[in-house]
């Protein structure tokens, strides 16, 4: 699923000859995760900032300001795919709206993305820094870009740790004789590695179509990638699957998750590849 819903709510129409210096706000929320757009965590937070703004704006010399319509995006930070983002600039740049945010960061962590969107000319406003120049927003693009692979790079080490010790804690289990599974209280078992035990099992009938087509997407994306890398060492497409393997990693190229060739994300690349 893309991982992207809406949540549009009633606009109220401008009344007849209100003048055009009225401030109109079109809002876009935006949370990570699908649980967070359910449970409204996170978006009870934005929506109080966006509001506090609004209600500053009222509150000054610049008349009553209108809040026309809220847009809300379930979709990544690095994600630049934002249906909802797109049509919530549209429709203030339509209504003469300027697109207000909770936080710079709710747009995107993606510097580039940023930087563009800024440079377009679209009118937007972030509520915990209403004054922000062009130099701010693109000093604050490149940090939320830094902090996006901080992020990153903090989740994956402790990954690293969590499967280490399930290794070793496997391995201990391995040589006393013991099946290597934790035993839970409700007398069930769970295998010892990251991750659902039933796979991408658990998946299936929970309306997922759309988030599994952009996982298909990207790994098809990922193997294109190594479309001339595979017909550089192996014009002919003769080598097998684990002499190519070996080719890969001895030329220091990584696997399309980032780890070592084997035979089988070879084959996996190829298939790929085979069946774009």
């Amino acid at each position: 699923m893309s991982r992207s819903t809406a949540s549009i709510l009633a606009t109220t129409a401008p009344a007849r000859g209100q003048p055009d210096s009225q401030p109109r706000y079109v809002s876009y929320l935006r949370v990570s995760t699908a649980r967070q757009g359910a449970s409204g965590l996170g978006l009870d937070a934005q929506r109080e900032a966006v509001a506090a703004h609004i209600r500053s704006r009222s509150a000054g010399s610049c008349g009553h300001a209108e809040h026309l319509c809220e847009y809300v995006e379930v979709e990544s930070g690095k994600a630049n795919n934002r249906p909802q983002l797109q049509a919530a600039l549209r429709h203030a740049k339509h209504a003469k709206a300027t697109l207000i945010i909770a936080k710079l960061d709710r747009l995107s962590r993606n510097a580039a993305f940023l930087l563009a969107l800024r440079d377009s000319g679209a009118k937007f406003v972030a509520a915990d820094m209403p004054d922000a120049c062009d130099l701010t927003i693109g000093v604050l693009a490149l940090v939320a870009e830094h902090e996006r692979k901080m992020i990153q790079a903090r989740t994956k080490a402790a990954l690293a740790v969590k499967r280490d010790a399930l290794a070793r804690e496997r391995a201990q289990l391995e040589a006393k004789g013991e099946e290597p599974v934790r035993r839970l209280e409700d007398g069930t078992t769970r295998p010892l590695r990251l991750g659902n035990p039933n796979g991408a099992a658990c998946l299936k009938g929970i309306g997922n179509g759309a988030a599994m087509a952009s996982v298909k997407a990207g790994a098809q994306e990922r193997a294109e990638d190594f479309r001339e890398v595979l017909g550089d060492i192996d014009p002919s497409s003769s080598m097998s699957a684990r002499r190519l393997a070996g080719e890969l990693n001895a030329r220091g190229f990584r696997s399309p998750r980032g780890g070592h060739w084997t035979a089988q994300s070879v084959i996996r690349v190829r298939e790929r590849l085979a069946s774009a």
